[in-house]
């Protein structure tokens, strides 16, 4: 009998622990370990964030999939890794505090015979002062927050309705900020639910990013092929921003944000401050800040997490020049550069670099966007892993690892402009490759015969199957995993 911990229960850890249960026989157990007692779809947040679905559509409960299935669940927080394990346990193990109200602060050790770090993103508000709900802006990066988000923005619509001017910032509340495509999308949402309540023509809304141009999206742009020619993502974005009148400011760095304003800094040096009567922007990430410990109780903790705290992996982290970086530094089996039977998938594990140029500032501001990493690729991640590991258990530790390189790997994304039926509208893109290689690409970096975009109310639609689509597969019902990652 083997045992699998995975920590985390976002798309990449759910994915993995559905799909070992499917590959593995009962006599092998499935142990999942997360905070939080609901699965959120969280590219639908952007819809609850405007008031046009609920939490209860974008989340259910995990425990009774899980029971369903035959996986163990733990609704804890996985605080400690111990992957050579100690004099009171034979094996590795984690310890976990539980969040359980049940059990609450409650202390456990969870030993296994291989472990999935799937634990997804700490929201580091705290990285820029007075940012967050808890401060004075709002986020949609949960299901709650975006509710909160909603009522917020329901109130200032009250207020344009009244007459009163009011200007809307949303976008990126740090320098090394990633998620733009989220930001993107809750902007035009937003833009979309101002024209539809009549008051579009008395409110200003602001887009605030760390990328150069627009449409970076943190992958150096891309390049679509259309009818023969290449069209720049930053040129099929910035159509969009002016049709629009969506306002922007580049290559910003915020560095607080005040009761109505925010302050920032942009690579020429500029300082600025933009007032607001709404904002929402997004955090910095950081990995959920587990420590590590050898089994003579040394801290290794830095042997096993990058600074940012994600996991390192099989990746070549190595410190070298911006024009230097290859697109084979990126991982290819997600298994942990320190231990054999830990894998880290999703957000969890660390990029090697980001994908778009970093620059600073004269005083030496870092305006980074961090590499994306959700949706698709940490699905396929998750899988990935989960089939490693049950091929593992299966026919022995020499078993050959599944690969899912980002620089071999295509994704589609539909980002979402405004919800309606009628009046929706979403553009809908794919890019091949999602880490752009130039040495065999040329300079646009990905396939431009697999790269393209388009944007129209048809794109609303399939966003919206997909939400029910991915809503279905994650509660695993029939035939769940025919449904692609």
């Amino acid at each position: 009998m083997a045992r699998t911990v995975i920590l985390g229960a976002g798309v990449a850890g759910h994915t993995a622990a559905l799909h070992l249960r499917r590959k593995l026989g009962r006599e092998h157990e499935v142990v999942v370990v997360s905070p939080n007692s609901k699965w959120n779809w969280i590219p639908s947040n952007i819809w609850v964030g405007i008031g046009r679905m609920s939490t209860s559509q974008v989340t259910f409960p995990l425990e009774p999939i899980y029971r369903r299935k035959g996986v163990v669940f733990h609704q804890a927080l996985a605080t400690e890794l111990h992957p050579e394990g100690d004099d009171d346990h034979a094996r590795p193990y984690v310890t976990v505090r539980y969040t359980d109200p049940k059990r609450q602060g409650q202390v456990e050790t969870l030993e296994y015979d291989y472990l999935i770090n799937a634990t997804g993103p700490k929201l580091n508000f705290g990285a820029t002062p007075g940012l967050g709900p808890d401060g004075n802006s709002w986020s949609v990066c949960t299901a709650g927050h975006a509710t909160e988000a909603a009522e917020a923005l329901a109130r200032t619509i009250q207020t344009l309705k009244a007459g009163t001017p009011q200007t809307l910032l949303i976008g990126m509340g740090h320098g090394t900020c990633t998620c733009q495509g989220a930001a993107f999308e809750y902007t035009f949402n937003v833009e979309h639910e101002l024209k539809k309540a009549g008051v579009r023509d008395r409110a200003e809304v602001i887009y605030i990013t760390n990328e150069s141009d627009l449409g970076d999206f943190g992958m150096d742009g891309m390049n679509f092929g259309h009818d023969g020619r290449v069209i720049t993502s930053k040129d099929f974005t910035e159509s969009l921003f002016q049709e629009r009148g969506v306002k922007a400011i580049m290559s910003a760095a915020v560095e607080r944000v005040d009761p109505g304003v925010v302050h920032y800094e942009q690579v020429d040096g500029t300082r600025g401050a933009q007032s607001f009567d709404f904002a929402m922007l997004l955090p910095p990430f950081r990995g959920a800040d587990m420590q590590a410990f050898d089994r003579a109780g040394q801290d290794i903790t830095a042997d096993v997490f990058a600074p940012n705290g994600f996991m390192k992996v099989d990746a070549d982290y190595t410190q070298k020049p911006y024009d230097e970086w290859r697109a084979s530094d990126w991982p290819k089996t997600y298994q942990s550069a320190a231990y054999d039977n830990v894998f880290a998938a999703g957000i969890a594990f660390a990029p090697p670099h980001a994908m778009s140029r970093p620059r600073k500032t004269p005083d030496g501001t870092l305006v980074a966007p961090a590499p994306p990493r959700t949706g698709m690729p940490s699905g396929v991640i998750g899988k990935v892993v989960a089939m490693t590991i049950a091929d593992r258990i299966q026919h022995g530790a020499t078993a050959h690892a599944h690969e899912a390189s980002m620089a071999d790997m295509g994704a589609a994304c539909i980002a979402s402009a405004g919800k309606g039926w009628r009046d929706g509208t979403a553009a809908a893109m794919t890019v091949y490759p999602i880490v752009p290689d130039p040495e065999k690409y040329g300079e646009a970096g990905r396939d431009t015969k697999e790269t393209f975009g388009e944007i129209g109310l048809s794109a609303h639609w399939m966003k919206t199957l997909l939400h029910f689509l991915f809503i279905y597969k994650a509660k695993a019902r029939p035939f769940w995993y025919l449904i692609p990652e």
